[in-house]
C-alpha cells in the first residue's frame, strides 16, 4: 500500500461513444475510432480512404439511428455506467486512490483523464482498459495510447498495465449472478455466448511462433495462446458454463459484429442463431462477455436485431443476459485487480519501472 502522502491513480478506460446520437457526432466518432491503425490495420492512405469517403459517410446515418434507440436520459450507456462505476470503485477504495474514467475514442479523453491524474501527483497509475479478453484493437490500443501520451511527461510515475482478465473469479461470479435469474428459473435448449469479432489476419499476426491455426488450438488456453483473443473467449466461455453447470453440447461460442469483405473469426453469430433455428431448437440464453457495459453491439445487435432473426427462423426464446454494468461483483472484480497492482511496499515511489500485469 502507499503511505499517507502519496495517491495511486486509477484509469479506467472503455472503447467510447458519441457525444450524441445525431449523425455529425457519429460520424466524427467512427472516424476517430475507425482511423486507430490496430483497428483497422492498413496503411495510412488506403485506411484514411476507406474511412473517410467510405465507411464513415455512409455508415455515420444508419449508426445514428441505431444510437437513437440506444440513447437514455442519462445518454449513453456504456458512458453512464462507466461512471458509475467509476463512483462506485472509487468509494469502496477509499481516498488513498484516485479513480477517474476515459474514453479510447471521444470524451472524457485519456489525455484529460491522466493529466488529471498527474496534477494529484499519483505515485503510481493503475490502467484497466476494461476489455476482459485482451486484443490489439482494444486492450492494446488503449495501452499504446496511454504510453505515447505519457512518455510525453517530464516525470514518469510508476505504471501498471492490466491487460486481461478472462477468467478472473469475481468477473466470472458477476456473469454467473447475472444469469441465474434465467437460468435458474426458465428452461433453455441451448446457450450462445457472442463475442465481438476480429478479422483473421489480426489474430495470426498476434500469434505466438504461429501457433494460432484459428480453430481447435483454442479449446486449450496456455502460454502460447494466452494473448490470442478467440482463445482467450472460449477460455472465459468454459469457465462461465463450468460455473453454471452448462454442458458442453448445450452451448456454441460465435463472434458478431463483423466488417467488410474480408474473413472474421467464425462461426459468426448471425449463421449461428440460423442453423440453431433450422435444428429446431426454440430457447436460447445468450451471453455477451466481451462487454462490461450495455451497448450498442448488446442491447440493440444481440438484443434486438438477433432476436428478431431467430424468430424469423423459427426460434421462440431469445434471451440476453444484460452486461456487467455497475454489478457489486464487478466492483469487486476491479477493486482486486487494483489491489493485485499496488505494489508499492516492494517497488516504493520513485522506483520507476513499468510492466504489464494479468490475472
Amino acid at each position: 500500500m502507499a503511505d499517507a502522502h502519496t495517491k495511486v491513480g486509477v484509469l479506467l478506460v472503455n472503447l467510447g461513444t458519441p457525444d450524441s446520437p445525431s449523425t455529425a457526432d457519429v460520424r466524427k466518432y467512427l472516424r476517430e475510432f475507425l482511423m486507430d491503425k490496430r483497428v483497422v490495420d492498413y496503411p495510412l492512405i488506403p485506411r484514411w480512404m476507406l474511412v473517410n469517403l467510405i465507411i464513415a459517410p455512409f455508415r455515420a446515418p444508419k449508426s445514428a439511428k441505431e444510437y437513437q434507440k440506444l440513447w437514455e436520459e442519462r445518454g449513453s450507456p456504456l458512458k453512464f455506467y462507466g461512471e458509475d462505476v467509476r463512483d462506485l470503485l472509487q468509494k469502496s477504495l477509499g481516498n488513498r486512490y484516485t479513480v477517474k474514467l476515459a474514453m479510447r475514442y471521444q470524451q472524457p479523453s485519456i489525455k484529460s483523464a491522466l493529466e488529471a491524474l498527474q496534477k494529484e501527483c499519483v505515485s503510481h497509475i493503475i490502467c484497466i482498459p476494461l476489455f476482459p479478453q485482451y486484443a490489439s484493437a482494444t486492450t492494446g490500443s488503449v495501452i499504446d495510447k496511454v504510453m505515447e501520451i505519457t512518455r510525453q511527461w517530464q516525470v514518469i510515475p510508476t505504471m501498471s498495465f492490466v491487460s486481461k482478465f478472462p477468467d478472473h473469479q469475481l468477473f466470472i461470479e458477476a456473469h454467473v449472478a447475472r444469469a441465474r435469474r434465467y437460468w435458474e428459473h426458465q428452461e433453455y435448449d441451448h446457450v450462445v455466448f457472442s463475442y465481438h469479432g476480429v478479422p483473421v489476419r489480426q489474430i495470426e499476426k498476434a500469434s505466438f511462433d504461429h501457433y494460432c491455426k484459428v480453430g481447435s488450438c483454442c479449446n486449450t488456453y496456455h502460454k502460447k495462446n494466452q494473448y490470442c483473443y478467440r482463445a482467450q473467449c472460449f477460455h472465459t466461455t468454459r469457465t462461465i458454463a463450468e460455473k453454471l453447470g452448462i454442458p458442453q453440447e448445450k452451448y456454441t461460442v460465435s463472434f458478431q459484429s463483423r466488417l467488410g469483405p474480408v474473413p472474421w473469426i467464425r462461426p459468426y453469430t448471425d449463421e449461428v442463431l440460423q442453423e440453431l433455428a433450422q435444428k429446431g431448437v426454440k430457447r436460447v440464453l445468450v451471453f455477451s462477455p466481451a462487454f462490461v457495459a450495455d451497448c450498442l453491439e448488446t442491447t440493440l445487435e444481440v438484443g434486438e436485431t438477433y432476436k428478431e432473426q431467430f424468430q424469423e427462423a423459427g426460434g421462440q426464446v431469445w434471451q440476453l443476459v444484460e452486461s456487467l454494468n455497475d454489478h457489486p461483483l464487478w466492483i469487486d472484480c476491479l477493486k482486486d485487480l487494483v489491489l493485485q497492482n499496488n505494489d508499492l511496499q516492494k517497488h516504493p515511489p520513485g522506483n520507476f519501472r513499468t510492466e504489464i500485469k494479468t490475472t
